[in-house]
């Protein structure tokens, strides 16, 4: 068998704002494994700023996973432990290895009969006008669960968009969902739920930045709206660490990115735990391309969670990998009709 690397720019089609500062491209890398005529692709997507293994030696860390690619796979991903997006690519190239389809990883009824996924229709942070006008179109295209990217712009504006969509829609017409992406301060942060939980949310991501367990506790205690710590989880590998955390914080939900927990076996490690704590969870993409969040979405429908998962973002990049995912009312679905695009694809798998 062997192994090499090759990384793929994406462009938004929009600069895509959040509390961190606002996207305009990014960076992935495909992991391909090529044993005979068969061939594997799987993604490893960092995101700047984020990943904890957004580190100077990543691209060496790729170069090491091709050559020692004889190893075992447990071995492989041991030693990959602190560089969860490539531990994520390379559990998708396996995968892809060993199917007849290289993109058919986790065969269901999803992939087979078109089984819909519901997931959330997402609102970048922008200016107000810009921000209501994705909403308006979310509406259209039949969401049901809309999520709202807040922090960046006055609150009391943020305010006002949660009032005119309930003016106009009750909880059970549309759920709302809020990501502060850490933008509030630990003082702050009750007083803006409080006010927030009149608007009668779903839940908050990430009220304040990652680190602050007492704060994070004390604020999940107390909360009027259900949190979900998503930042939180990034850089916790070790299973009695993830437990403490949980433990510590008792959040009422986490939100996995395979890409910036481990993978599929980091995810379900920390599903595991969240379920034997009674701590809901939902599973969301890290902006891969359509080849990342194809494995994410396959793997996703087997775990039977109904809740609207945060799957929506194949269509932000001008040049994403043509695909059989498609989105429509509110939900992600596989049409195997729909062929993957085979130039862009046959240019990664030289």
């Amino acid at each position: 068998m062997k192994a090499y690397y090759k990384k793929y720019t994406l462009n938004f089609k929009r600069p895509s704002g959040t509390s961190r500062g606002v996207l305009t491209q990014k960076e992935t890398w495909f992991l391909i494994l090529r044993d005979g005529e068969r061939q594997g692709i799987g993604e490893c997507g960092i995101l700047r700023g984020l990943s904890v293994d957004d580190v100077p030696g990543y691209e060496d860390k790729l170069q090491w996973t091709c050559a020692h690619i004889h190893l075992k796979k447990e071995e492989l991903l041991q030693n990959l432990r602190e560089f969860p997006s490539i531990q994520f690519g390379l559990e998708q190239a396996f995968l892809s290895l060993k199917s007849s389809d290289p993109f058919e990883l986790f065969p269901s009824e999803f992939t087979q009969n078109e089984a819909p996924i519901p997931i959330n229709g997402l609102i970048w942070m922008g200016n107000e006008a810009f921000m209501l006008s994705q909403l308006e179109q979310k509406l259209k295209e039949g969401f049901q669960c809309i999520k709202m990217k807040i922090g960046a712009i006055d609150f009391s504006k943020e305010l006002s968009i949660l009032a005119s969509i309930r003016e106009h829609f009750t909880p059970d017409e549309i759920e709302l969902r809020v990501d502060a992406n850490g933008a509030f301060g630990p003082k702050e942060a009750l007083e803006k739920l409080k006010q927030l939980s009149e608007y009668q949310l779903h839940s908050i991501e990430q009220p304040i930045k990652q680190q602050q367990p007492k704060a994070m506790a004390e604020l999940c205690k107390n909360t009027p709206l259900p949190i979900a710590l998503d930042e939180e989880l990034i850089g916790v590998f070790d299973t009695s660490e993830k437990e403490k955390l949980l433990q510590t914080i008792r959040p009422q939900y986490i939100i996995l990115k395979p890409s910036l927990v481990g993978g599929f076996s980091g995810s379900q490690e920390w599903i595991t735990l969240a379920e034997k704590h009674g701590v809901g969870w939902w599973i969301t993409s890290a902006l891969e391309s359509n080849i990342g969040l194809n494995a994410i979405a396959q793997w996703t429908y087997t775990l039977g969670n109904t809740m609207p998962q945060g799957l929506g973002t194949g269509s932000l990049y001008t040049n994403n990998f043509e695909s059989p995912l498609v989105v429509d009312q509110g939900t992600l679905s596989y049409r195997a009709r729909k062929k993957w695009e085979n130039n862009l694809i046959k240019s990664l798998c030289i």
